[in-house]
This record gives C-alpha cells, structure tokens and sequence, in this order.
C-alpha cells in the first residue's frame, strides 16, 4: 500500500509538470506497466483529481481542472513564491482578498519544511509595502472585468471621475493596468467612440453585461504605456516634464515603467512624464535617480529645485568649517 501510494505522488507530480503525457511515457518514468498506469489513474479519479484521457496513437492522459481543488505538489521554489504571493496580497490593493490569504497561508505554512518557513519568513522581512492609503478593489468587481475581457463581452457600470461626478458608461474591455498604486481598465467607451482608462476602484458595475464585440485593434503603445501617458501622471497632483541627458535606454536602467512615461528624443536626451502628490517628494525622487536632468515644467518644480541646491551648498560650507 506504502509503494502505491508513493506511485501515485509520483505519477501526480508528472501530471503536474506538463500538460499531456501518453501512458507508455507515465509506465516508462515510473517503471510499471501501462496497465498500471490506467488502475493508478482511477485511483487519482476516485481521490478527486480530474483526470482526462484519449485513445488512439495520439491518445494520453492530461490533469484537467476539477469542481473542487486537490492538493497541489509544488518544489521548494513554487512553494516560497505562493507563500510570498499569499503574504503579499494580504496587505494587498484588492479588497477582501486579505482574510482569505491569512486563511491560505495558515494551510500552507503548516506543511512547509522548517527551512522553507524561513527563506519566506526572511524574504518577507525584508520587504517593504508601500499601498497604505491606497484605495483597494474589490476582488469581484476585477475578476468580472477580467471575465468580459477575456469572453469579449461589453461592460456597464457607473463611473466617479476625478471631480465626483457620477455618469453610466458602456464600453468594451481591453486590458487591466495595475500601475503599482491603482488599478485601470483601457476600454473602448462605446458611446463616445473612442479609447477611455477608468480607474477600478470608481467603477461600480451593472448587470447583465452589454453584447459581445470584435476586438479593435488596441491604442498606440502598449496598455501599460497608453495608461500612464493618458492618466498616470494626471492622477497626481502634480504633474512634470523632464528631459533626461541620457539615452531613453539608459535611463531604463534607473527608471521603473511604473513611475512614468519615457520618451526618446535625441541619442543622448529622453523625456519623462511624470508627477507626485507633493512638489518636494517629487524633486527628491528625482535626485535620487542619480541621472542629469533638466525640468521642463512645471515652473514651480525648478523653483523648488534652486531652493534644495542653496540650502545643500549652504550646508555644505557649515560642514567643511
């Protein structure tokens, strides 16, 4: 009974690591005969996995998807990551996901080995969140959204723009856009006949859905891309243009997609578009890119810019007396 039973993790374990095996494949790995292999496959059955097969020289077995989740084998690696994942998303932007991942990772902590608890415990303490404040989402609303997406299937829902006005809109999903600090959604708005972002969280969504559609061919750029040029920086409350003295390539390298929009301009210049909520916090992320730049606007950025660079030079001298 011991060495079925280890056949069988061994058998779900193969199942598991790619999508179709043929049974003289499974019988050759696990050194039985393929009779073997189709008694251990009902036995998976039995245990609730949903186990598919086909005949015919093409014919073999594949783990489909069950109405009810079996346990999972994952290796050392797959096991930290969803364990972070779990601890991540508790603190997360998506409402009401929290408890559940508590509840989750409870499960999962319990099996992991001691050393495995502490790669995750060591991992997560070294990690920082920085989504207090931000508004979170309600994980059905992004999973219907992504549904619609996914089945081609126009949405309504009312909407409260940035002035909290609230209007009903009608539009056909592209892609969801997390920015790191919100969610969007890039829609073609049906009634304006043209392409919208709407942040996720001011949308409230309407049932039934509206009619399916053919997929347009999707804005300039890619989603992310099209996002924060059109609102990414306009969510802030201050917005900013600067030039870089430094190839777009290159100032990759210090700059994350999510903070703004990059654009080259010259071999050696690129533009920025950026903001922040707050001028000072702006000019220090700035100074903290390490890169040459010139502030295009706004005026009262540079402004602050003159002030920090007196009051550094003055500091300077103090020291050096």
């Amino acid at each position: 009974m011991l060495e079925t039973s280890v056949r069988l993790l061994k058998l779900l374990s193969l199942l598991q690591s790619r999508p179709d095996w043929s049974g003289a494949d499974l019988a050759d790995r696990l050194d039985v005969t393929t009779r073997t292999v189709r008694n251990d496959m009902e036995r998976l059955r039995i245990l609730g996995y949903q186990v598919q097969s086909t005949t015919g020289t093409a014919g073999g077995y594949r783990l489909g998807a069950g109405g009810r989740l079996p346990p999972l084998l994952l290796d050392d690696d797959e096991a930290v990551a969803v364990a972070l994942s779990l601890r991540t998303a508790a603190s997360g932007t998506v409402a009401g996901i929290g408890e559940t991942s508590v509840r989750a990772l409870a499960k999962l902590e319990q099996m992991l080995p001691s050393h495995l608890r502490h790669r995750v415990t060591a991992l997560q303490s070294a990690m920082v969140s920085v989504q207090r404040g931000t508004p979170t989402v309600d994980a059905d609303t992004l999973t219907a959204i992504a549904a619609a997406t996914r089945d081609h299937v126009g949405l309504r829902f009312d909407y409260l723009d940035r002035h909290g006005e609230a209007t009903e809109r009608a539009a056909d999903p592209h892609r969801l856009v997390h920015t790191g600090r919100l969610w969007y959604l890039v829609a073609w708005d049906t009634r304006r006949a043209d392409w919208r972002t709407f942040r996720v969280d001011r949308m409230r969504l309407r049932t039934p859905n509206g009619p399916r559609f053919t997929p347009r061919e999707p804005p300039e750029g890619d989603a992310a891309t099209y996002v924060m040029r059109g609102v990414g920086s306009s969510a802030w409350r201050h917005q900013a243009r600067i030039r870089f003295h430094v190839s777009a390539e290159k100032a990759a390298d210090h700059v994350p997609p999510e903070a703004g929009v990059l654009e080259p301009e010259t071999e050696t210049t690129c533009l920025f578009t950026t903001g922040g909520d707050r001028i000072h916090d702006l000019a220090s992320y700035l100074g903290s890119l390490n890169l040459d730049f010139t502030v295009l606007t706004p005026q009262e950025l540079a402004d602050h810019l003159s002030t920090l660079a007196t009051r550094y030079k003055a500091a300077s001298h103090r020291t050096s007396t």
